[in-house]
């Protein structure tokens, strides 16, 4: 089944976010496309939101419509940024809005935080989503006997650029883990920065720990105790919290496209989540690009950011 997207051809917008102008022709092409953000709301409040446009300058899902690929013969994917390495605010792609903007995780009707648990501050990678993958509830993974947890698959760049919040950046899969999240499979997938200069080096997840020693462990220890300043257990995970190597990351990735191609074409009940789209051209839920100005206008004007809690850079040992 295909999924046309459309062909971005100019530039607009506020801040650039990826850009590429590598081009094939063949089924399995390298896709030319660059994304820009546009804000809305006042930053370190509810209403903020990040919003996303291609170079057509065409409101866009960062759920939907942006491509899996970026070079489907290489195994490139896209990966959108929702929270750059060392900072605490849980940004997350908000599957159940009209055009998926980013805004921050609420907990109890305030915003979420991350705590930063010895030795880290914050994140420890750039984190974020590959877009048109999705986790499907009803679906019992064979390998971790637990069902998907509802979101795009996330990833954890390992790259040595600190990325910017919104920003789509081109990666090559390394690995996965999977965390066991309130009874969820919650795969987490080690990627890597294709503008990373060491880029070439990386090609599975025993490269990470020949060339960065201790990173594995300590992304093992992060979601492993991250909750724990907010009174809950330590998190569980699949296979001992062994990291599954590249072949069965990809795997796993591209499972979850499958599942991501079904709940866009509604052969599978989407239940809350919002699936508008303008550029899955063949997908029942794609809307004009009337409707998805309409979304963005609707949102608060962009205003100056409130102070981060002073809470926020308290720092915890467990």
């Amino acid at each position: 089944m295909g999924f046309p997207l459309s062909t971005p051809t100019g530039s607009t917008g506020s801040t650039p976010t990826s850009s590429s102008t590598k081009e094939q022709t063949g089924q399995n092409k390298a896709v030319d496309m660059s994304f820009t953000i546009e804000e809305r709301g006042k930053p370190n409040t509810l209403d903020y939101r990040v919003f996303f446009r291609n170079t057509e300058g065409k409101y866009v899902s960062p759920f939907h419509d942006i491509p899996i690929y970026a070079d489907e013969a290489q195994n490139i994917f896209h990966a959108v940024v929702e929270v750059p390495r060392w900072t605490n605010a849980k940004m997350e792609i908000a599957t159940k809005d009209p055009l998926n903007p980013l805004k921050q995780d609420i907990k109890k009707g305030n915003l979420r935080y991350v705590a930063n648990v010895f030795p880290h501050k914050g994140y420890i990678w750039n984190y974020g989503a590959i877009p048109q993958t999705w986790e499907d509830p009803g679906h019992k993974d064979r390998d971790t006997g637990c069902c998907g947890d509802n979101d795009p698959i996330d990833i954890c760049d390992i790259g040595y650029k600190v990325c910017s919040r919104g920003e789509v950046i081109k990666v090559k899969v390394l690995g996965t883990l999977a965390l066991i999240d309130e009874g969820e499979t919650d795969w987490k997938v080690i990627v890597i920065n294709m503008e990373d200069p060491e880029a070439n080096n990386f090609n599975n997840i025993d490269d990470v720990r020949r060339l960065k020693p201790g990173y594995l462990e300590a992304t093992f220890e992060w979601f492993k105790k991250y909750k724990i300043p907010d009174g809950k257990p330590e998190n569980q995970f699949a296979f001992n919290g062994e990291f599954k190597d590249r072949d069965f990351a990809l795997k796993t990735v591209k499972e979850t496209h499958e599942f991501w191609k079904a709940l866009i074409s509604k052969k599978t009940n989407a239940g809350e989540l919002n699936c508008a789209n303008t550029c899955v051209t063949d997908s029942p839920f794609c809307c004009s690009t009337t409707d998805a100005k309409a979304v963005v206008d609707a949102a608060c004007a962009f205003g100056p950011e409130d102070p981060i809690p002073s809470a926020v850079d308290k720092w915890f040992y467990v």
